[in-house]
């Protein structure tokens, strides 16, 4: 990433910083000069931000993203004047099985931080809510890529979260509190450091390096669009500025894709050719037989259309490097495991 003065001593406040975007975000925010404090549920430390070493240059404090209390004080004792709120219960699986778990972090916790920024008076410049291409449900074929005035129609657990989490953040954009928000859709991200290992590109590396076993969650055929996590944070970085300096692009919404969609059992095979392991690969094609996808949208894709004509924004970093860059990554973490 380009260095970029203008996070020089800013004062950022990241939620869900111990995941795998929350701590890719830290680094790039520490890197530019920020002051970055992170609210930290558990002192988890097989993540990003640990095993990279981010967490020893910024300020950690253990709270719940529902404790409006906390979030408050953090925002006034800190001088907060930007907050990229990405805590969230994100697994689909947990979802179904825990929806009041996953509406409680995933709802409540929105509103509770939007409530204490609103609170806190005029010193936020700049709120980037993280939502996701779930919420929009489930559209045919022929309506994809999703658009940003598509109307929201999910209905698994996750998904509705997430809808629900957007238009409330909508609420606090809107001419009734005016907070300083812009609201990202994103398709799936991938990258160094997701060590959430339910996701799909985690298990499989995993799995090809030899380090466990990956056992289908279905039959393969649903598409997906994949974005690496830098151009992640680069976006949310971006927003941030732009929505600190223009007060017009307060409560709008950016999908970000590449408009390539992929079948999930090509990117299982993608991964192993990178690898050099197209025989295992093909030992394991049976996999996808009989088995059923439950409670998962078949078709998602997004493009990034209206992201390119505001900001002239396109993803720079395509599939197969960024699988590449992902790969190697893995294989230093567990070789530092053995």
């Amino acid at each position: 990433m380009t260095k970029n003065n203008c996070w020089n001593n800013r004062n950022v406040l990241i939620t869900g910083i111990n995941g795998f975007i929350g701590g890719n975000l830290a680094k790039a925010c520490y890197d530019n000069g920020a002051n970055v404090v992170g609210i930290i549920r558990n002192l988890k430390k097989q993540t990003f931000l640990f095993h990279e070493g981010v967490a020893d240059k910024i300020n950690l404090i253990h709270g719940d993203v529902t404790d409006r209390e906390l979030i408050r004080s953090i925002i006034a004792e800190e001088r907060i004047d930007c907050v990229f709120h990405l805590a969230a219960q994100v697994e689909v699986g947990v979802a179904r099985a825990y929806p009041y778990l996953t509406w409680e972090t995933n709802i409540k916790g929105t509103y509770a931080i939007l409530e204490a920024i609103r609170e806190s008076g005029e010193a936020i410049q700049a709120v980037v809510i993280a939502s996701t291409d779930k919420a929009y449900g489930s559209y045919e074929q022929d309506k994809l890529p999703y658009l940003e005035e598509y109307p929201l129609i999910p209905v698994y657990p996750y998904d509705v979260s997430k809808a629900c989490a957007d238009m409330i953040a909508r609420t606090y954009a809107s001419d009734l509190y005016s907070l300083p928000i812009i609201i990202t859709r994103f398709c799936n991200i991938y990258g160094p450091g997701q060590l959430n290992f339910s996701a799909l590109i985690p298990d499989v590396v995993r799995a090809a390096l030899g380090f466990g076993e990956f056992i289908p969650r279905g039959n393969g055929l649903n598409v997906r669009d994949y974005i690496f996590v830098d151009d992640v944070v680069n976006l949310y970085m971006l927003f941030a500025e732009q929505i600190s300096q223009n007060n017009k692009l307060r409560g709008e919404i950016f999908n970000a894709g590449t408009h390539q969609p992929k079948q999930v059992k090509d990117i299982v095979r993608k991964i192993f050719e990178i690898m050099n392991l197209e025989n295992e690969y093909k030992q394991m094609e049976g996999m996808w037989e009989n088995r059923q996808t439950t409670g998962e949208i078949d078709f998602q894709y997004m493009g990034y259309e209206k992201l390119n004509r505001f900001f002239d924004w396109k993803p720079s970093v395509d599939f197969d490097t960024g699988l590449r860059q992902t790969i190697a990554w893995y294989g230093n973490y567990f070789k530092d495991r053995l």
